[in-house]
C-alpha cells in the first residue's frame, strides 16, 4: 500500500539514527510535515527558498554595449568630423542623437530581458510537500526548513534535505560535475566529512532520476549547498541570436559602405570647388544619411515582442534567439500521448483469459473475470488516489480508477518496487497481502507475454487480442501476476518470471480536436511531422492516421528495428519513407532521430516530458517540454515549454517565428529605402559642385532617422501574419536576413522613386522662385526648399511604410488599416514634421520654414505613388 494514499505521512523504514532524530527536534519538525499556520511564521523567519540574485553593474555594460555598436561607432566619428568642420552645433547634435539612440537601445533591451524573465510566471517551480499530515504542491519558493519533501523520479530536488524514507537515485552532476547518478538511502550512516557525500542528503538543484522517498528540509536559498555556489559565481554574459549577428554583420557592412562613400567624395567635393569644412559638412551628412541608427533596438523589440506573443499563446520560449529558429523549422518530431492526444486516458476495453474483448463500461462492479486483473493493477502503481490531491501518470491513474470500481482498497504493504524501465518497457511490484506475498506486473504486451506461462494456442489468442484492441487505436497493456515464497528474490529477473495472464487492458487517450486541423497546416507550409511514441506499432499509427500524419502506406520503425540499422540507413529512411511513425522508442532512441535529421540539414523541433529526454531536447534545434505533464528535467532541458501540452500550440508558435523574421525584414526594408532619398541629395550638390545648393541639413536627416521613422518602424515589428505565410515552404537555414530580393525593392524601385519625389519638391520651390543653376538662392526660398526635401522624405516615408508591410502580396489583401500602430505612428510623423515645419522656435533649430499650399498638396501625393510604384514591382513579380 503506498505510504500517502493510507496514513498521509511518510512511515519511517527501520529505526531512524539518533542523529536524524536531533535533526527533526532541531528543526522543530515532525514525519507529518509543518502546519500551514507554522509554515507561514517559517516563511516570515527564513525568507523564499530563492537563489541570490546577482547584483552589480551590469546595466553599465550593457548601456556601453550600445554606446559602441558600429553604428554607433560611425556616428561618433561623424561627431569628431563635425567638430573639425566648425560646425559645433552639428557635433553636439550628434552626440545628442548618439547618447539618445543608445537610451533608447537599452531600455528597449532591459524592457525584453524583463519580458523574458516575466515568463517564468507561466511555470513556477513547483515541489509535493507534506501539509498538515496532506500532500500538497506549492510553488517551490514557498518551502522552508521543517518541511517534509516528496522526492520522485522526474523532480528537480527544491531544497536541501534529509531522507526520512526510502531510496533515490540523484543526478549530482549539476553540484558535483560527476555524470554517474548516486544512491542516497534513509537511515544510513553518514560519518563522512564533506556534507555532499552524506548518504541520506540531497539537495537543490540536483535532479531525481529514479526512486521515491520523504525528506525533511534543512536549508533554504541562499543558505543551500547551491545557494552557496551561486553567491560566488558571476552572471554569464548575455550571447547575441543568429539573427542579432546577422544584423550586426549587415551593421559592419552599412559602416564600410558608408565611410567608403564619405572618403571617396570628400576629394570629390573639394575637386568640385567646395571649401574644406563644407566637404567635410558633406562627408559628415553622407555618413548620418548612411546609418540606421533604430535598427538594432528595432531588431531587439521584435523579438521580445515575439516572446510574449507566443507566451500568450502557451508557448514559453526561454530565449529570444528561439524566436527565429522557429520560423525555420522543417521536421516536428513529437510524441504521442497528451501532446497529439488529449491525455485523458480511461479503460475503455478488455480481456482476460476466460471472458472475450468487453467494453469496459459494460462490466458491472465485482465480475469474477476481472478481480485478480484489478487486484493486480491496484498494486502495481506508483498513483496515488485521494480526491482533490490525485497523484501519477494519466495512465496509471486511469487503471487505479477502473481497479477501484472493482476491488476495494486493502491494507497492502509492498516489500519491494522495479519500476517501470524504458528499454524492458514492464514494472512490477512485491506486496504482502492479507494471505501471502505476491508479484504484480503490467507492462507493454510483448514484454509481458513473454514472461508468462501460456500454451501455444494461449500465446496465440494474447497475441490476435492485441493486435485487435491495437488496431483500434487503443494503447494496450498487459497484466500478470504469480504468488510468492517467504523469501523474495534480489535480482529483478527473478521476481519477473512464471507470470500468470491476468488479461489485457485497452486505455483510450483520444485525438485532440484541434490536432488534425494544425498537421495540415504543417504539411501546407511544408513540414514533416514524425510520431516518437513509447506506445505500440499499431497504436501509434492508428493514432497518427487519425490526424493526418503519414497514410497507410507510411513507414512504422520499432525500437528493435532502429537499434539494428545504422546511422547511415536511419538518415536514408528519414529522406525517402516521408512521414515515419517511430513506435516503442526509447529516450535514447530520440536522440538518435534528432542526430539524423540535423545531419541532414533539417532544423528540428523535438517534443518530450522525462528525465530521460533531456539530451534528445538539448540536442534539437527546437526542444519543446510539456508544462502540465513533462517534469523538471526535461523543462529544464528544453527551448520551448508549452503551458497546455498541445501539438496545435507547436503549430502556432513556428506560425508566430515565421511571422516575427517576416517583420524583422519589413523594417529593415523600410529603413535601407530611407537611405537613398537621403544621400541623393547630398551626391547632387557634390557632383555639382555646389551650383546645386545642398537640398537637405544634416540636423534635418538627424530628425528623420531618430524622430519620423522610429515609430512606423516599431509598427512594423507588430504587423500581423501575411496571407499564405504557413502556404510556404520554411526558409534555408542558410538564408540571411537581408536578400537579394529585399535590396532590389529598397534601392531599386522605394529608394530610387523616393529620391525622384524629393527632388521634385526641392526643385519646384526653387524654379517657382526664379532660381537657375549656379545662381545664389535668397535664405527664405532656399529654407523652404529643404523644408520641401525634408517634408518629401517623411511623405514617402509613409508610402515606405505601407508598402513594406507585404512581402508578396497586395497590402489590399491584408487591408489598408489593420495595423493600428502604424496608423498611429503616421499621425506622430505627420504631427512631428509639422511641429518642426510650422513652430518658431524649432524652426530656428532645424533650419525649417514653412511651407505654402501647392507644395503641401504636391507632398500629398508621395505617399500612395510611392506605394503604387512597389505595388506595381510586387504585381510583376507575382506574374513572373
Amino acid at each position: 500500500m503506498n505510504v500517502i494514499e493510507e496514513t498521509h505521512s511518510p512511515v519511517i523504514v527501520g529505526d531512524p539514527r539518533e542523529n536524524m532524530q536531533s535533526l527533526l527536534r532541531d528543526l522543530r519538525a515532525r514525519p507529518g510535515g509543518l502546519s500551514a499556520e507554522e509554515a507561514a511564521r517559517r516563511r516570515v523567519q527564513y525568507g523564499p527558498n530563492a537563489l541570490p540574485t546577482q547584483g552589480g553593474p551590469s546595466w553599465i555594460r550593457a548601456l556601453t554595449r550600445q554606446l559602441v555598436h558600429p553604428l554607433a561607432l560611425l556616428l561618433w566619428g561623424a561627431a569628431v568630423l563635425a567638430g573639425l568642420s566648425g560646425t559645433p552645433t552639428l557635433a553636439i547634435a550628434i552626440v545628442a542623437v548618439v547618447l539618445l539612440n543608445a537610451a533608447l537601445a537599452f531600455w528597449q533591451e532591459q524592457q525584453a530581458e524583463r519580458s523574458v524573465e516575466a515568463l517564468a510566471a507561466f511555470l513556477p517551480p513547483h515541489a509535493r510537500v507534506l501539509r498538515d499530515g496532506h500532500v500538497v504542491e506549492l510553488d517551490a519558493v514557498e518551502i522552508v526548513p521543517g518541511d517534509v519533501l516528496l522526492v520522485d523520479e522526474g523532480a528537480t530536488v527544491p531544497a536541501d534535505a534529509r531522507l526520512l524514507d526510502g531510496a533515490v537515485e540523484v543526478d549530482m552532476s549539476a553540484l558535483t560535475g560527476e555524470s554517474v547518478p548516486v544512491i542516497r538511502t534513509a537511515g544510513e550512516t553518514d560519518a563522512v566529512a564533506q556534507l555532499l557525500h552524506v548518504p541520506d542528503a540531497v539537495f537543490r538543484g540536483t535532479l531525481c532520476t529514479g526512486g521515491t522517498g520523504h525528506a525533511v528540509v534543512f536549508a533554504t536559498g541562499a543558505a543551500t549547498e547551491i545557494g552557496r555556489i551561486a553567491t560566488l559565481s558571476h552572471g554569464v554574459e548575455r550571447t547575441d541570436s543568429p539573427l542579432e549577428r546577422q544584423v550586426r554583420r549587415v551593421a559592419w557592412l552599412i559602416a564600410a559602405v558608408a565611410v567608403g562613400v564619405g572618403l571617396a567624395f570628400l576629394p570629390l567635393g573639394l575637386v568640385a570647388g567646395l571649401s574644406l569644412p563644407a566637404a567635410l559638412v558633406f562627408a559628415v551628412g553622407l555618413l548620418v544619411a548612411n546609418v540606421p541608427e533604430g535598427l538594432l533596438p528595432t531588431i531587439t523589440l521584435a523579438l521580445a515582442v515575439g516572446v510574449r506573443s507566443l507566451a500568450r499563446a502557451g508557448a514559453v520560449v526561454k530565449r529570444l534567439s528561439a524566436v527565429e529558429t522557429l520560423g525555420s523549422t522543417t521536421v516536428i518530431c513529437t510524441d504521442k500521448t497528451g501532446t497529439l492526444t488529449a491525455n485523458r486516458m480511461q479503460v475503455h476495453q478488455l480481456w482476460t483469459p476466460h471472458a472475450d474483448i468487453r467494453d469496459a463500461a459494460d462490466i458491472p462492479p465485482g465480475d469474477g473475470h476481472v478481480a485478480a486483473l484489478a487486484e493486480a493493477l491496484a498494486r502495481c502503481t506508483d498513483a496515488t488516489l485521494d480526491g482533490e490531491h490525485d497523484t501519477g501518470d494519466p495512465t496509471e491513474l486511469a487503471l487505479l480508477r477502473f481497479a477501484r470500481i472493482h476491488v476495494p482498497a486493502r491494507g497492502a504493504l509492498r516489500i519491494t518496487v522495479h519500476r517501470f524501465d524504458p528499454r524492458l518497457r514492464r514494472m512490477s511490484t512485491v506486496d504482502r497481502g492479507t494471505e501471502r506475498r505476491e508479484v504484480s506486473g503490467k507492462g507493454a504486451p510483448e514484454a509481458v507475454l513473454p514472461l508468462c506461462r501460456l500454451s501455444d494456442a494461449e500465446r496465440a489468442t494474447a497475441e490476435s487480442v492485441v493486435a485487435q484492441l491495437a488496431g483500434r487505436g487503443l494503447r494496450v497493456l498487459a497484466v500478470a501476476h504469480r504468488p510468492l515464497g517467504d523469501t523474495v528474490p534480489a535480482d529483478r529477473d527473478a521476481v519477473e518470471r512464471d507470470l500468470r495472464l491476468c488479461g489485457l487492458v485497452g486505455l483510450l487517450d483520444p485525438p485532440r480536436p484541434s490536432v488534425a486541423p494544425a498537421v495540415r497546416t504543417c504539411h501546407r507550409a511544408g513540414l514533416r511531422v514524425h510520431v516518437v511514441t513509447g506506445d505500440s506499432p499499431l497504436t501509434g499509427a492508428a493514432i497518427a492516421r487519425s490526424v493526418g500524419i503519414g497514410d497507410d502506406d507510411s513507414a512504422v520503425i520499432t525500437g528493435d528495428e532502429l537499434a539494428a540499422m545504422t546511422d547511415e540507413q536511419l538518415a536514408g529512411r528519414l529522406q525517402t519513407d516521408g512521414e515515419v511513425v517511430f513506435a516503442r522508442s526509447t529516450p535514447e532512441d530520440k536522440l538518435r532521430i534528432a542526430d539524423a535529421l540535423s545531419r541532414g540539414g533539417e532544423v528540428v523541433a523535438m517534443t518530450g516530458d522525462g528525465v530521460n529526454d533531456a539530451p534528445a531536447l538539448r540536442r534539437a534545434d527546437i526542444g519543446i517540454a510539456m508544462g502540465k505533464s513533462g517534469t523538471d528535467v526535461a523543462r529544464e532541458a528544453a527551448t520551448m515549454v508549452l503551458t497546455d501540452d498541445d501539438f496545435a500550440t507547436i503549430v502556432r508558435a513556428v506560425e508566430a517565428g515565421r511571422r516575427v523574421y517576416d517583420n524583422v525584414r519589413k523594417f529593415i526594408l523600410y529603413i535601407f529605402a530611407h537611405a537613398v532619398p537621403e544621400v541623393v541629395p547630398f551626391l547632387l550638390f557634390a557632383l555639382s559642385g555646389g551650383a546645386i545648393p545642398l537640398p537637405l541639413t544634416v540636423l534635418q536627416i538627424l530628425a528623420i532617422d531618430l524622430g519620423t521613422e522610429t515609430l512606423p518602424a516599431l509598427a512594423l515589428g507588430r504587423e500581423p501574419a501575411e496571407p499564405g505565410l504557413m502556404d510556404r515552404p520554411p526558409r534555408r537555414r542558410s538564408e540571411g536576413v537581408v536578400t537579394r530580393r529585399m535590396l532590389i525593392r529598397a534601392w531599386a524601385v522605394l529608394g530610387p522613386v523616393s529620391a525622384a519625389l524629393v527632388l521634385l519638391a526641392f526643385f519646384s520651390v526653387l524654379w517657382r522662385a526664379g532660381w537657375t543653376p549656379g545662381a545664389d538662392v535668397g535664405h527664405h526660398t532656399y529654407l523652404q526648399a529643404t523644408t520641401a526635401t525634408f517634408a518629401g522624405i517623411v511623405a514617402c516615408q509613409i508610402g515606405t511604410a505601407f508598402a513594406s508591410r507585404t512581402e508578396r502580396v497586395s497590402l489590399f489583401t491584408v487591408g489598408l488599416f489593420t495595423n493600428r500602430l502604424l496608423l498611429i505612428g503616421v499621425v506622430f510623423e505627420v504631427v512631428f514634421t509639422a511641429a518642426l515645419v510650422y513652430l518658431p522656435p524649432l524652426q530656428a533649430v532645424f533650419g525649417t520654414a514653412a511651407l505654402d499650399g501647392w507644395t503641401v498638396a504636391l507632398l500629398c501625393t508621395f505617399p500612395p505613388v510611392v506605394w503604387g510604384a512597389d505595388e506595381l514591382y510586387r504585381w510583376l513579380v507575382r506574374r513572373g
